[in-house]
């Protein structure tokens, strides 16, 4: 059997018509129509029946063209994916994730990946949600991992890794330090600190505010480091998500679970990337990170 053979018959169901199968596969409808029988004559069994100018399938039929389309879908894909190996010199995957994360799993993910397929270079970015946002539209990373602020896109996969708790540190010297949880109420008249570009402040602000519920004043940094700095010196407090396992606070920081309305206040963390630009390499190592992060 040939997979042209293949490809033939499921073009004929798919058009339920030879005649337009005939002129999608650019031949003769004679020769398509001989192809099928050879295809039915090979494998003994009849596939198609043909009545009142109806086409229908038979058990067979259905059978080999559901387990055939995926085989073709399969086949295509390795295609593709050959042509793509072939045409780099190096084979790389770029991340992104977002500011303030703590990324252990992210590099352990890295690690157990590169074991098994050393051949993959990696390089790792951090920024805020928008500039994430922006270099993957760009094409300057194949994978993100962030928060979930807008609607899913259907021309990416928004694969989604985790409720993430999220928490409020604060000066060790401070009251509020002492609590084994904090609210809403318990931070009003507090000053909030939030990782940002100065040219993303106000969207930055407007998040923070409307989305999550902090009405606070607010203070910006554009590193996760400078921050604390401006948490250990008392000037606020800053929020902040567990994506997985979060390395100590720093000394001088206390780490304190963040609720509303009596639960945790958890936010959606996902891995996005681009539909057309999708590979096998993406796809195992978002399967990897995820499955660090659910242990």
């Amino acid at each position: 059997m040939l997979l042209r053979q293949l490809k033939y018959f499921i073009t004929i169901v798919d058009s339920d018509s030879f005649t337009e199968a005939a002129e999608k596969c650019f031949i003769s409808q004679s020769a398509i129509s001989q192809q099928m029988k050879s295809l039915e004559e090979e494998l003994g069994v009849t596939l198609l029946v043909r009545t009142n100018r109806q086409l229908s399938l038979t058990e067979a039929g259905e059978y080999f063209y559901r387990h055939g389309k995926a085989l073709l879908n399969d086949f295509d894909h390795v295609i593709t994916e050959t042509k793509r190996r072939g045409e780099d010199h190096e084979l790389s995957l770029k991340i992104g994730y977002l500011k303030g994360y703590g990324a252990t799993e992210l590099h352990q993910a890295v690690a157990s990946f590169s074991s098994t397929y050393p051949e993959v270079s990696f390089s790792i970015m951090n920024g805020t949600h928008e500039e994430l946002y922006h270099v993957l539209r760009s094409h300057d990373v194949d994978l993100l991992i962030s928060d979930q602020r807008r609607a899913f896109n259907e021309d990416y996969f928004n694969y989604e890794l985790m409720l993430s708790d999220c928490f409020i540190e604060i000066s060790s010297y401070h009251p509020l330090s002492k609590k084994t949880s904090l609210s809403f109420e318990d931070l009003k008249g507090l000053t909030c600190i939030v990782i940002s570009t100065k040219d993303q402040v106000l969207i930055e602000e407007d998040f923070y505010k409307n989305t999550l519920g902090f009405h606070n004043q607010f203070l910006f940094s554009e590193t996760l480091e400078d921050a604390r700095l401006m948490v250990v010196s008392q000037r606020g407090f800053m929020p902040i998500e567990a994506l997985g396992t979060l390395t100590p606070p720093a000394q001088g920081i206390a780490r304190i679970p963040l609720i509303n309305k009596g639960k945790p206040l958890q936010r959606k963390f996902c891995a996005f990337w681009e539909k057309e630009r999708t590979n096998y390499y993406i796809e195992e190592f978002v399967d990897v990170l995820r499955q660090l992060l659910v242990q």
